[in-house]
């Protein structure tokens, strides 16, 4: 059960990302040759007017396949041949998808089981929080220059500026108060903490309030994904920290066996809750500016707007196909360390 859900989240997130950018090249009129889930060996498949659906071996990935998408075409309807908003537009809408994916699922989320506001519940004696005379009922809305929604953004945003002096905003009785704490080491967790506690308690809206935090939702999963990149990039956490398509499936399943207790309607969120942090890390991944995602293609396509000259289409395409089998030995190699991590 737990390797079905997993393929059955995998293969929704990847489908609705490649359809979207399917749906925006019918819509401008570019001939797709092929649309199909998954990887290597096609299993099934059929062909309906110009474009063949199939059904691949390996259930991580998918891809829409267009004419002239990584070389050049004769054809008037090649996606090379179209205007440059016209691609920009078909290359943007697979990420676009999966935020509007991930939109979706929180506002069911929060229609089913509230938000979690940042009103703190506790405080502990003995650590900043407690000393600068913060206390139970007070509700955090900005940590630093960051405006806080949800209680979880005050955790992630402790954990991101570890040990990091902060000024905190908070509103008693409908007055706004800033004191600036420094987290103390908890010998315990091993951690600098602030001392305070948020309530395990999520809040039901109207429903103006559940649209407004189902954005919130989505947004503290996009900044958490960049945050997690940023880490990455200076070093801060390193490749044997991030996880693949097995880490993906493991969590997945630990999540299913400890809901598994509390019923089909709490399996059900905490699998919801997966897929919106999947389909917006999906999306902002596919953002970043590295040839063979979309955020690459839509980085050359930039510059070819402001050259005012086309990219040698065979160059593109190589520098594409480099970068792909690049990411494809990084996935190798988390994934390694996946298998390793659950062994041990």
């Amino acid at each position: 059960m737990k390797i079905i859900l997993a393929i059955l989240i995998f293969s929704i997130i990847i489908l609705f990302h490649e359809l979207g950018h399917f749906l925006l090249a019918k819509f401008n009129d570019v001939k797709v040759n092929e649309f199909c889930l998954g990887l290597g060996p096609s299993i099934v498949g059929f062909t309906k007017g110009e474009t063949r659906y199939a059904l691949r071996l390996l259930p991580f990935g998918g891809a829409c396949m267009m004419e002239g998408e990584d070389e050049e075409s004769s054809d008037e309807r090649g996606f090379i041949n179209k205007s440059i908003p016209r691609r920009f537009s078909i290359v943007a809408a697979g990420p676009i998808f999966n935020f509007i994916m991930a939109f979706a699922f929180a506002l069911i989320l929060v229609a089913c089981a509230g938000f979690d506001r940042p009103v703190i519940e506790d405080v502990q004696e003995g650590f900043p929080a407690a000393e600068a005379g913060l206390q139970a009922g007070d509700e955090i809305v900005k940590l630093g220059n960051k405006n806080i929604r949800l209680y979880r953004e005050v955790s992630i945003y402790t954990y991101f500026h570890e040990g990091e002096p902060v000024e905190v905003t908070y509103k008693r009785d409908g007055e706004k108060k800033t004191v600036t704490l420094i987290p103390k080491l908890d010998e315990e967790s091993g951690r600098h903490i602030m001392g305070i506690y948020g309530s395990s308690y999520r809040t039901k809206g109207n429903a103006w309030e559940t649209l407004r935090y189902s954005v919130y939702e989505v947004r503290y999963w996009i900044c958490s994904t960049i945050e997690s990149l940023g880490m990455l990039v200076t070093g801060k956490v390193g490749v044997n920290d991030l996880s693949g398509p097995v880490g993906i499936v493991k969590t997945i399943g630990d999540a299913y066996t400890e809901s598994r207790p509390g019923g089909f309607y709490l399996v059900f969120l905490n699998m919801l809750n997966i897929c919106i942090l999947l389909s917006a890390n999906l999306g902002v991944m596919n953002l970043l500016p590295i040839p063979a995602l979309d955020g690459g293609r839509l980085v050359f396509l930039i510059i070819e707007g402001i050259r005012g000259k086309r990219i040698d289409p065979n160059k593109e395409g190589m520098m594409n196909f480099v970068f792909l089998m690049a990411l494809m030995a990084l996935m190798v190699v988390v994934m390694f360390n996946d298998i390793r991590k659950i062994i041990i």
